[in-house]
């Protein structure tokens, strides 16, 4: 009963910073400006690669993710410095030309799924730092279960994309996608700062 406990214990301390890092209703604005010219059929396989990719890279990450950077003497503010870099990279693009990332009509849907859905968006800086620290502090297993849970609510959220898309149709989603730019240009800005100042040691 008392390792039930502690299981549990740990399953929800390690749940709750996970759900913030993922920040899956921060996330839709993104989604629906990554998908907004997509057909209902296809915007549904565009998250269902995402999801899938975000599990994987957050597997991965859990596994390897400490020795990785322990081999390449990457800390985590160097993480959060390059994360940002790309995060901000992105947002202007898509500021100045409409699209995050320019796509071949073939691969279109399979590429945005992947990135920058996939990561750094649902997976990204944020999320697997967090997992960094959270394997320090508990179980392997609780830390697995949480993220894998935090994954299926982005999921069922994001399958909701389809219904939001109807509802603000063309001009609302292109008004949406623009400040979701300027939300994800701040965000990716307040994490180099949090680096950098990391590096710092302030």
């Amino acid at each position: 009963m008392d390792a039930l406990l502690g299981f549990l214990k740990e399953l929800g301390l390690s749940f709750v910073p996970i759900f913030v890092a993922v920040d899956a209703i921060g996330v839709l604005p993104f989604v629906l400006s990554l998908t907004q010219d997509m057909k209902e059929s296809a915007r549904s396989r565009t998250m269902r690669l995402a999801m899938l990719t975000a599990l994987g890279f957050g597997l991965g990450f859990i596994a390897i993710g400490k020795g990785v950077f322990l081999l390449l003497g990457i800390g985590v503010a160097d993480f959060l410095v390059a994360g940002g870099l790309l995060l901000l990279v992105l947002a202007i693009r898509h500021l100045m030309t409409g699209k995050f990332v320019e796509v071949q009509p073939a691969l279109g849907e399979q590429m945005v799924g992947v990135v920058p859905l996939g990561t750094p968006l649902v997976v990204g800086p944020a999320v697997l730092t967090t997992l960094l620290l959270l394997i320090d502090q508990y179980s392997v297993v609780p830390v697995l279960i949480s993220f894998v849970l935090n994954l299926g609510l982005a999921w069922i959220l994001f399958a909701q994309a389809n219904r939001v898309a109807r509802f603000l149709r063309v001009g609302g989603l292109r008004a949406a996608s623009q400040v979701a730019s300027l939300l994800l240009a701040a965000i990716a800005v307040m994490m180099i700062r949090k680096g950098v100042l990391s590096i710092l040691g302030m």
